[in-house]
């Protein structure tokens, strides 16, 4: 269910050892397999718009670039981890490749709202979205086929085996369609491919010593229309994008979680390259490389009726960056490295009814200043079904290496003196909770300095970016609510308001571009005897754009508007389905970007086969 946190789930981001939703003081939701299977979406970022206080914003139709913004910050200041692995792509200013990210080999979705780099580092000021893939907690396969609108086409396997204490889990989703003319209708159709594969093992080698391997790679093309080389105005031209991810983990685990002693060592290696086009000519290319080192040690203690857990972590992390230009005889190629080291320590104390959670992090970094950040957070249970929660949290997000070193001749050049942008916040929750209904209402506030921005010189003519002296805002209030009556119908639905601002040249706060002041969704699923459905409607308001074609590019406002979808299936036989799905089902016309269309009202159909669910 969207949002459900029954006492049964399991929370994995909002500390650094999981608990149960009750016991976490944290702003969390959780998307879990039956809603993501139920709603039918093909890619994950339709819902993570039906979560609190997370705005999405595509450029164009489906599978283009797609940004993700939590309580109104910048898209590249929320932490993406795919299978644990940090998945922020290098190469890209550390920003999530959202629109990579393929619904049919995901079965859990967890969101973490705040900042949240006193555990995780940087990029974690918004918040942590945790994507897992396919489930192994039991032998099963699925086969999924799916046919529609915009020439919409998708073919989806997975399959998990398990065997006494070994298991094995993989899928693997392919999609593609025509789309539309994202620029005014009359020009070539801007379509997108995405293919991506999942896998995941683990291994029980004795009862204290656990194993395991998880690996992804996502790949995707996207067409889109650029600027004209001569007028450098938005136009229907033939651009294109090809994009790839891929990353492999290797992990241990010791001891039991709940034993006095426990803790895991682990690796990763992440790489991806992204490679421009206009018509069959590449324009540019760049590539990154990740490798990490992780080690974490819990130590479980009581004294007198107060249980403790204290956890210490070490993380080890060297990125490559690469850049290669065409259009400007490689003048603009870049070879960039750096490397960070970090330690983490927190304290948890659960008294009865209360607890208190503390955590702090030291980030070395080899290219520019080091940062300390810090969380504090407070849950006490009043009764009768009711708690308060309460947080002090910190976030930084370090300067990309083209903030650093980007360079284009007579153009850009980088700043190498530039420190981590930070982010300080608090928020205060009422929560209550049931065996069958939970709300809760959140209000927050953050403060963002030393923000990156771009400069301009007007005696050499040249761009360059520096840290802002003044200070952005963030506040909001969040109000969600779930039911859970019965197996025929899940209910989830939430409110956001966003208020984010930033400073202009004449020292007042203006509102921040492409963040609505009012979001909220409902979400519907169940199972009726044969009849599975899903149904959703998510509401964006009204938001700011800026026209950067029209001199001196004025603020223009996009129009509020709703997307409705909705799914439903029979099983013609014994793990057989057939389905239908439509989304935009009102026919809304909108745009998430200033000058990039997107689909209308759209209707699809398809097939599944599932053993073993």
């Amino acid at each position: 269910m969207i949002d459900a946190l029954p006492t049964t789930e399991i929370i994995v981001t909002a500390e650094r050892a999981p608990e149960k939703a009750e016991d976490t003081p944290a702003s969390a939701a959780v998307i879990d397999s039956e809603s993501i299977e139920r709603l039918g979406e093909p890619l994950v970022p339709a819902l993570l718009r039906l979560t609190p206080s997370v705005s999405v914003a595509t450029s164009g139709p489906a599978g283009s670039l797609t940004e993700v913004r939590i309580r109104g910050t910048e898209n590249n200041h929320t932490l993406l981890f795919v299978d644990g692995i940090r998945a922020n792509d290098p190469a890209t200013g550390n920003q999530p490749r959202f629109e990579l990210l393929n619904a049919d080999v995901t079965s859990r979705i967890e969101i973490v709202r705040g900042p949240q780099s006193a555990l995780w580092g940087s990029e974690a000021v918004g918040g942590v979205v945790a994507v897992d893939s396919v489930a192994s907690e039991r032998s099963s396969f699925s086969l999924g086929s799916e046919i529609g609108s915009f020439g919409f086409r998708r073919g989806s396997a997975s399959g998990s085996f398990t065997s006494g204490k070994s298991s094995l889990a993989g899928g693997l989703g392919w999609q593609r369609a025509t789309g539309i003319d994202a620029f005014d209708g009359n020009g070539d159709k801007d379509g997108y491919h995405n293919l991506s594969g999942r896998v995941r093992g683990t291994l029980e080698v004795t009862p204290a010593i656990r194993l395991g391997v998880a690996a992804f790679a996502m790949s995707g093309r996207s067409d889109f229309d650029g600027y004209d080389p001569i007028t450098f105005l938005h136009a229907n031209t033939l651009d294109s994008s090809r994009n790839r991810l891929s990353a492999v983990r290797l992990w241990g685990d010791f001891g039991d979680p709940k034993s006095a002693w426990s803790g895991s060592l682990g690796g990763a290696t992440l790489s991806s390259r992204n490679r421009n086009f206009l018509a069959s000519d590449e324009i540019n290319r760049t590539s990154g490389r990740r490798q990490t080192l992780d080690a974490q040690v819990q130590h479980r203690f009581k004294t007198s009726s107060v249980e403790h857990r204290l956890i210490l972590a070490l993380d080890h992390e060297s990125e490559e960056f690469k850049a290669r230009d065409v259009n400007f005889g490689g003048f603009t190629d870049q070879d960039r490295d750096r490397k960070h080291n970090a330690v983490t320590a927190e304290w948890r104390a659960d008294a009865g009814p209360a607890t208190l959670d503390l955590a702090v992090r030291r980030d070395a970094f080899n290219r520019f200043k080091d940062a300390t950040t810090l969380r504090a957070s407070l849950l006490a249970k009043v009764g009768k079904g009711f708690s308060i929660a309460g947080s002090y949290g910190e976030g930084i997000a370090q300067p990309t290496f083209f903030d650093l070193y980007g360079f284009f001749p007579g153009s850009f050049v980088g700043n190498p003196s530039l420190k981590p942008e930070r982010s300080r916040g608090f928020e205060a929750s009422l929560r209550y909770a049931n065996r069958t209904f939970a709300a809760s209402l959140t209000a927050y506030q953050q403060r963002l300095r030393d923000e990156i921005v771009d400069t301009f010189d007007p005696d050499t003519f040249l761009s360059s970016t520096a840290n802002r002296s003044e200070t952005s805002r963030r506040s909001g209030v969040e109000a969600q609510a779930n039911w859970s009556l019965h197996e025929g119908l899940r209910l989830s639905a939430n409110y956001a308001y966003i208020k984010a601002s930033e400073p202009d040249d004449l020292g007042s706060h203006v509102r921040e571009a492409r963040r609505p002041k009012h979001i909220g969704s409902v979400a519907a699923d169940g199972q009726l005897g044969r009849i599975s459905y899903g149904l959703s409607i998510a509401y964006t308001g009204s938001r700011l754009d800026t026209d950067f074609e029209t001199f001196p590019f004025q603020r223009v406002k996009l129009g509020a508007y709703w997307l409705a979808g909705a799914r439903v299936s029979y099983e013609v036989a014994e793990g057989v389905q057939i389905f239908a799905r439509a989304a935009n089902a009102f026919d809304e016309r909108y745009q998430d970007a200033l000058g990039y269309r997107t689909e209308g009202r759209s209707i699809y159909g398809g097939i599944r086969l599932a053993r073993g669910r």
